[in-house]
This record gives C-alpha cells, structure tokens and sequence, in this order.
C-alpha cells in the first residue's frame, strides 16, 4: 500500500514537470515570436524613414542646385496675343522655378520677330502664332526643328467696339462696316487668317478697300477699341482681355484650312539652350496649359 502511494506521488510530480516545461518552451516561442515581430516593424518604420529622408534630401538638393547655379538670362520672342498670360503669369511661374534665371519677353507680329531673329536679335525661343514663320525659320536653320511643339490653337472672331451700334449678327455682316481694321497679311498672322477666311467667303476684296492694316493684332484691337475702326478682326483671347470691345461671331469653322496654330520652338544660336530647352517643356507642363486655357487658348489637338 505504501509502495503505490509513493509511485502515484512520483508519477504525479514528473506529469508536473513535464507540463511546467512545456510552459516554458510556449512562454519562450510567444517571447521570440514578439520580437520578431517588433523586429520587422522597426525595419520597415526605419525604411520608410529613410525614404522620405532620401526624398526631403534630393528636393533640397535640387533646391539648392537652382538657387546656387549661375544667374543667367532669357529672352522669349513671342506672338503678340501671348503678352499678357506670359507677362502676368507664366514667366513668374517659370522664374520661380529657376530662381537664377531671369526671363525678359518682347512682343510683337510673328512675322517681324522672324524678320528680328533672322537679323540675329539674341532670343532663345520663339512663339510663333502661325506655323508659316516657324516654318520659315526651321528651313533656316535657325530654329531648331526637333524642338518645335505645335503647342496651342486660337480662333479669330469679328470684333465691334462694346458701344457700337452697328447692327452686326455674323461673321460676313462685317462688309456692313465703313471702316475695316485687320492684320497686315503680309507679317501679321491674324490677318493672314483674315485674308484666308474672308477670301474663302468671297468677300476679301470688298472688306480690303475698306480696311487698315495693322501692324500686329494689339494694334488692331486698340482701333476698334477706341472708335477707330468700326469692326476688326482679332483672336479670341485678344477680345477677352478688354470690355472696350465686344465679340460678334467667330470665322466660320469652315473658312479655315486649319485653325491658328501656335508652335513654339528652340532658336538655333540661343547662348542658353539648356535653359531654353527647360522653358519650351515647362509651357508643356499641365500648370502653364492651365493658364493658357484661363487667357482663352486651347491645347493643339493634331488631327
């Protein structure tokens, strides 16, 4: 009777053992099983943070690169009609970007700042609002064909001033008009859009022995604007930018081979091309396509 009670005690403690070591063994899987899960959590967290440190330091470096490199300048020749997005807006934009860069536009009909680069008047890109001076400019050279960009498309619309009283519904009601003010079609690529819409309608010469010629579109713009003209022909975003003048109709869709096309390019001989090369793409940018749309373009859609 004794010997049983001994073996029963016996048993009894190694069944105790043997669970409090298998205790153990949990108790110590659970512990390493914490710290490798803490473990993976710090090296992710520590990845992450050395992401957006790489992140924080390559925009600071690219910060830096822009506020320490030479000052440098850069001058845009542009269309006339791009005056005032690229004075208001897009040129600070830009320089904003490129703290070091200062960035001058001059202004005026396509066909005389062709005329000004072609005698070497020092610009580093040119906009053009026809492909025709463009065109010109690549055949000679001067521009660099590779980096033209047919960028933007404007519509020309048949302008009175906002107090007329002349009773003008469509576009062919222009002939109505006594006095006629229209772009020189031989440098002004608004009147040559003119003379093409007109002459497709069958009215060009009636409307020419009526008409001034005007040596860019602003210089059109102010005449009707300020009585000169009784009615004028100019783009859209022309006529947005003054309440002197009021919008009859636009040039019927037909009337133009193709609408007015704004190209915009790299001049051969720029002094800065790396940073000419920089603006054409930011007026690529979603940003600076914004502003255009705000002042009346619209992207080109190449059919």
């Amino acid at each position: 009777m004794r010997k049983k009670t001994c073996i029963g005690i016996l048993f009894a403690a190694l069944l105790t053992g043997s669970m409090l070591a298998g205790c153990a063994d949990s108790a110590n899987g659970g512990t390493e099983t914490a710290a490798s899960t803490q473990a993976a959590e710090e090296t992710l967290e520590s990845s992450q943070e050395d992401s957006v440190t790489e992140e924080a330091q390559s925009q600071q470096a690219a910060a830096e690169e822009a506020t320490d490199a030479e000052p440098s300048e850069l001058l845009i020749a542009a269309a006339a009609s791009l005056e005032y997005s690229f004075e208001d807006e897009l040129i600070p934009m830009f320089e904003e970007m490129y703290p070091s860069v200062s960035v001058e536009g001059t202004y005026d009909s396509s066909g005389k700042l062709q005329t000004q680069i072609e005698e070497g008047i020092g610009a580093e890109v040119f906009m053009s609002a026809a492909t025709k001076q463009m065109n010109a400019l690549v055949d000679e050279s001067l521009v660099e064909e590779a980096s033209v960009v047919n960028l933007l498309e404007n519509k020309i619309v048949l302008i009175t001033a906002a107090d007329s009283t002349l009773d003008l519904k469509e576009f062919t009601d222009i002939t109505k008009a006594e006095t006629i003010a229209i772009g020189d079609p031989a440098s002004v690529p608004v009147g040559q859009y003119s003379e093409e819409a007109l002459t497709n309608l069958g009215i060009w010469d009636e409307v020419l022995a009526k008409a001034s010629l005007g040596t860019n579109v602003t210089e059109v713009l102010n005449w009707v604007a300020e009585g000169s003209a009784d009615a004028g022909i100019v783009y859209a975003t022309d006529a947005a930018t003054t309440d002197k003048v009021k919008v009859i109709a636009e040039a019927p869709a037909d009337s133009l081979a193709e609408p007015a096309i704004y190209p915009v390019g790299v001049i051969s001989d720029s002094q800065n091309k790396e940073m000419a090369e920089k603006f054409v793409e930011f007026l690529q940018s979603e940003e600076a396509l914004a502003v255009f749309e705000k002042y009346g373009f619209m992207e080109y859609q190449n059919q």
